[in-house]
């Protein structure tokens, strides 16, 4: 789509309805396909309309699939809501392999590489990271404190806004005898940032300190996901060696994650330091010996140096987060594109969010190498949604209220347009939770449709790059990964700059094709993966790190 001032469009030549590109008014007359009839209601960018008369139960198609059904009987241009609309979706069922897709042309990065940083298994990291970990919740106080003993004297302390000023001011003016009108109406003068410190380590882009709430108390599952998890962040390309903090006594053992690093990493060659706080005895014994460790731990990882590498070393995960109505018209189809170039060059993508592809499980199965393959992706999503439907929150629950309120009204709808980030390539692995996911190709992988869970769970899995659309804005990063933020729409741009770094609105507005965009997008990929950009959610410091628990998460 690149024509400008079109106000409508339908995403598919099967499709029953028609997408509004800008505000549509009330009695609005509409032109399409040969006939014409006047809009019922008004209807907001981004959301729906009949194309025809519909009778109470008609299927109602939108990229080609079904996405729900009517309510009741709808006259054409009437606008589609939760009140006249229900989820449906397609069953599905092993079916032929379909392999045959169109590769993208990609001579324009025939040759290309980027610098990264050179692991022992042959994989290439985007960055250089030292992790500091706790394995049971107990210990995430230690590692707080190793943090404020270490971040800011190394000059990892990530720049920030300084709002004293504002607060300062604030307080003048209450000592002054400002009303709280006086004070609500303030104009509070912008904070300045604080100058970026000198590392003492160049070649380490940070110290990382993830802590999180689990490791004991919960099922055994969990505990043993987790070891799972934080095993995938410590093998991890972007990752030069860890630091690890255990209490001793929880379920999160640390020869259950040293087995785990194992099965990822045969021959694991990289500095790993555990402690273990019931056989040190005192903080102050843990601290010291940590903080000795770490520090020369980081030595070590400083010798490491960027070198060229070729894009099949990337392995980009496909995330969305805060999607709109136009996510799958612009955004998401662009990480499509940019998944079968990728995949064209020998790279590696990971698609996840599996209540996000609900109602697309067909063509998803059926782009499976092998039955078998086919197979254990469509008994993930049956259990997966099984689970949610007897704990009263079946997919068909996915939409959140912001979604909703810009277009997408059922989870079918919602699923078609995130399962474009996938593109048309065969899948080539399937992979459940927190399992790798690196095979050159098309992964899909088992996850939440929570933002932070679901990208926690692919950096896990190998993604050394992460690509996220957004269509109403979110600030989501990664402790290790660069997450690039690429918006929907050139509003929300404009509006949340300093959060997204990309803009797919142009598509929306007639400014760029999918291609265009794609080839924009992927550039600046190798310029955040040789560290010559940093990404918005890097220079944020949003280090968002949540472990899935295996219960119900959408």
């Amino acid at each position: 789509m690149n024509k400008k001032n079109v106000a409508y469009l339908q995403i598919h030549p099967k499709d029953n309805v028609l997408v509004a590109l800008r505000d549509l008014s009330e009695g609005e007359s509409i032109g399409f396909g040969g006939k014409e009839f006047s809009l019922r209601q008004a209807v907001k960018a981004k959301h729906k309309f009949t194309l025809n008369p519909m009778l109470k139960d008609e299927e109602v198609y939108m990229y080609g699939v079904l996405v729900g059904k009517v309510n009741e009987d709808l006259l054409e241009g009437t606008l589609l809501s939760t009140e006249n609309l229900r989820h449906a979706a397609e069953p599905f069922k092993l079916a032929a392999r379909k392999l045959d897709w169109e590769r993208p042309d990609v001579s324009a990065f025939e040759g290309r590489t980027f610098q990264g940083f050179h692991r022992s298994n042959g994989t290439v990291g985007t960055a250089n990271h030292w992790l500091v970990i706790p394995l049971v919740f107990c210990e995430n106080r230690n590692v707080l404190t190793l943090k404020t003993a270490l971040e800011e004297k190394l000059g990892y302390q990530v720049q920030s806004k300084d709002y004293s000023n504002e607060v300062d001011h604030l307080i003048e003016r209450y000592k002054a005898g400002a009303s709280v009108d006086d004070l609500l109406n303030l104009d509070l003068s912008a904070g300045t940032i604080n100058q970026e410190q000198k590392r003492l380590f160049p070649n380490v882009d940070g110290v990382k300190f993830l802590n999180h709430d689990m490791g004991c108390g919960g099922t055994r599952m969990d505990s043993d996901a987790l070891c799972g998890l934080l095993a995938g962040y410590i093998t991890h390309p972007n990752v030069a060696g860890a630091t690890v903090l255990s209490l001793g006594c929880q379920h999160a053992q640390a020869s259950i994650l040293k087995a785990e690093i194992l099965k990822r990493h045969p021959h694991f060659d990289k500095p790993l330091y555990v402690f273990e706080q019931q056989l040190e005895g005192t903080e102050q014994d843990l601290m010291q010996k940590a903080i000795k460790a770490t520090f020369s731990g980081l030595v070590q990882a400083d010798q490491l140096k960027r070198e060229p590498a070729g894009l099949d070393k990337l392995c980009i995960g496909l995330e969305c987060g805060g999607s709109d109505g136009f996510s799958g018209i612009s955004a998401n189809p662009t990480l499509g594109y940019i998944s079968d170039m990728l995949i064209s060059l020998g790279g590696s993508v990971i698609l996840s969010e599996f209540p996000e592809l609900c109602g697309v499980e067909q063509e998803l199965s059926d782009r499976c190498l092998n039955e078998e393959m086919a197979e254990r992706f469509m008994q993930l999503m049956k259990v997966y949604n099984a689970k949610a439907e007897a704990d009263g929150s079946g997919f068909y629950m996915n939409p959140s209220p912001g979604n909703i309120r810009d277009g997408l009204i059922t989870d079918a709808i919602k699923s078609a347009g995130a399962a474009k980030k996938g593109g048309t390539s065969p899948v080539t692995a399937v992979v459940d939770y927190p399992e790798l996911a690196n095979q050159k190709g098309l992964n899909l992988l088992c996850t939440p449709g929570n933002d932070v869970e679901s990208t926690t769970a692919e950096v896990a899995a190998g993604a050394n790059v992460v690509l996220f659309t957004t269509g109403l804005g979110t600030p989501t990063g990664n402790p290790i990964a660069p997450v690039i933020k690429v918006s929907s729409n050139t509003k929300i741009y404009e509006k949340m700059a300093d959060i997204i770094d990309l803009n797919c609105g142009t598509i929306i507005d007639g400014e760029e094709s999918i291609a265009e965009a794609a080839h924009r997008i992927l550039d600046y990929v190798i310029q955040v993966a040789s560290g010559e950009i940093k990404a918005k959610a890097v220079l944020m410091g949003q280090d968002d790190f949540i472990p899935w628990r295996r219960g119900v998460s959408l």
